[in-house]
């Protein structure tokens, strides 16, 4: 019994000289590993790829024009058939004012209409007529006095009849003559081109134009929409009454949705007209939409130091609405295959020679690189670097150039590349 415990306790401590021995060759040789080959650093790799330059801005979403709806004159608000938020065509009702007293001057004003065409009416159809009978008779009275006058002057040049009796003929031929003038004036003033005519013409063209300011004052009881669009805003009330020209309600147009944004001046010099972008609603983070950039306000906000920009959306999604909060990346430059690395590798980025930590023949090479465009998370590199380099991110300080290490691949950052 002795002797197999005995075997077992050797057994037991050859097995641990050996474990020992194991592993201080491993310790040795993985010491001998980084000695050889260097130290194991974290590392991206240069690739090759298509690189996307974006300026981002937020802003909200509107329409290019927003159209206040008020009241032309003051009233007290009968009806309002619609509410706010809901689609309205153009020409729908949307706020109806008490009409009373504009109905009533309608009333009076077609009464005055009537009026005016009968006194017209009259003088067609009995003043111009008994005129020209008038004037009809006069010229008879005046022929048959002149012929009296006549006969009369030749029996007074021969001594049958005296002077007194000429002299009567003479005094009833003028009276003749003076009412065949007065009844051709008569004829006149009642014609087409006379001034008794002219008076009524205009009489009945006044009660017009007042029937047309009455027709006017009674459809402005009425508020329609000017165009298609969404009701977004209204502070009005069946039985308010309303003052003309305060604002009642707000429509937005239907047609074009735009993203209204803010962008540091400092970006100005890379924005163009035509550029295409990609949005998205802050409470739909997960769905983009197409965007193009349309308008660049020529002033600069001098207390924010920004610029307004306008992109137009041109198939809006459904689940947009006015005023809602939206992002957008403006597509500024694109670059095909080119050579890319992440931003996080070059050191120096916005200085006069930046450049990289890149791993060549087992040792850290500080590396000068000229840049190029500069995307979300990766920089274009112009010059220096070459696709499969492997670079050490400048937020590993303890590597310094001439360091032997060993590249270990890091997961590359996403976006910025396409």
């Amino acid at each position: 019994m002795n002797t197999t415990d005995n075997q077992s306790s050797l057994g037991r401590r050859r097995l641990k000289s050996v474990l020992i021995a194991l592993l201080a060759v491993a310790a040795v040789g993985f010491a001998s590993r980084n000695l050889i080959f260097g130290k194991p650093v974290a590392a991206y790799e240069a690739t090759r790829g298509d690189l996307v330059q974006t300026v981002v801005a937020s802003g909200r979403i509107m329409t290019p024009q927003r159209v206040s709806i008020g009241a032309v004159i003051t009233e007290r608000v009968a009806r309002i058939p619609v509410e706010e938020g809901q689609s309205v065509r153009r020409g729908a009702v949307l706020i109806e004012l008490d009409d009373t007293d504009e109905r009533a001057a309608l009333a009076q004003a077609q009464a005055s209409v009537a009026q005016a065409e009968a006194k017209l009416r009259q003088l067609r159809e009995v003043a111009l007529p008994a005129a020209e009978q008038g004037f009809a008779q006069a010229q008879a009275n005046s022929l048959q006095a002149r012929q009296a006058y006549d006969r009369t002057k030749t029996l007074q040049e021969r001594g049958f009849i005296g002077q007194s009796q000429l002299d009567d003929a003479r005094r009833n031929l003028d009276v003749a003559d003076s009412q065949l003038r007065a009844a051709q004036l008569q004829v006149q003033t009642n014609g087409p081109a006379g001034s008794d005519f002219a008076l009524a013409q205009t009489a009945l063209e006044q009660a017009r134009a007042n029937l047309h300011a009455a027709q006017a004052k009674l459809e402005q009881t009425v508020i329609h929409a000017p165009v298609d669009g969404v009701l977004i805003a209204r502070s009005v009330e069946a039985g308010n009454v309303v003052q003309a020209g305060k604002e009642l309600m707000l429509l937005a147009p239907a047609g074009e949705t735009q993203v209204v944004v803010e962008i540091d001046e400092r970006n100005l010099a890379q924005l163009a007209l035509g550029q295409k972008a990609l949005g998205s609603a802050d409470a739909f983070p997960g769905q983009r939409f197409a965007a193009e950039l349309v308008y660049i306000n020529p002033g600069i906000d001098p207390l924010r130091g920004s610029v307004e920009v306008k992109l137009k959306v041109a198939n809006p999604p459904a689940f947009l609405r006015q005023d809602m909060t939206a992002s957008v990346d403006i597509e500024v430059a694109h670059r095909a295959d080119t050579v890319m690395v992440p931003t996080e590798t070059v050191r120096d980025a916005t200085g006069r020679a930046p450049w990289v930590l890149a791993i060549r023949g087992w040792r850290a090479e500080r590396q000068p690189v000229k840049l190029g465009l500069r995307g979300d998370n990766r920089i274009e590199i112009l010059d220096g670097v070459e696709p499969g380099d492997e670079l050490i991110p400048a937020t590993n300080g303890l590597v310094k150039a001439g360091q032997r290490v060993r590249g270990v691949a890091a997961s590359a950052p996403a976006g910025g590349a396409r």
